[in-house]
């Protein structure tokens, strides 16, 4: 079981160009784990933002998941979450993504979007891999 974890917008920097997506691909080559959540938020990302096709975003999702052990989302990560959004004050959103790295017992979540060396619940550390 990989003891690291990444958010989405390590998932979308490799439909970048430049050192943010040599950087992504180097992560996600080494089989971090993602959420479902994560998905769904990539999803959205590149119908909107990146303006893929419903083809080509279902190729690269299959792409990310042949890469990545997927952590369902369950009725316990929105339970954890909500406690971590007010202890933490993070976003619910946020919250829902440190709760399943912490359920899956990773170590290390590679995120741009929270805050860089946080330490939730003495186990998880937040790590801006683009720092």
């Amino acid at each position: 079981m990989s003891a690291e974890f990444a958010d989405t917008n390590v998932v979308l920097y490799l439909l970048d160009d430049g050192p943010k997506a040599d950087r992504a691909e180097e992560i996600l080559g080494q089989g971090p784990r993602i959420s479902v959540q994560v998905l769904n938020e990539a999803m959205v990302n590149c119908r909107r933002k990146a303006g893929l096709s419903w083809e080509d975003t279902g190729a690269f999702l299959e792409g990310i998941q042949s890469l990545c052990p997927v952590e369902d989302l369950t009725f316990q990560t929105h339970q954890v979450g909500r406690a971590l959004a007010e202890t933490y004050q993070l976003s619910v959103y946020d919250a829902m993504i440190v709760s399943a790295a912490l359920l899956a017992g990773c170590t290390t979540l590679w995120t741009e979007d929270m805050h860089d060396g946080l330490l939730v619940e003495d186990r998880l550390r937040v790590v801006n891999p683009f720092a």
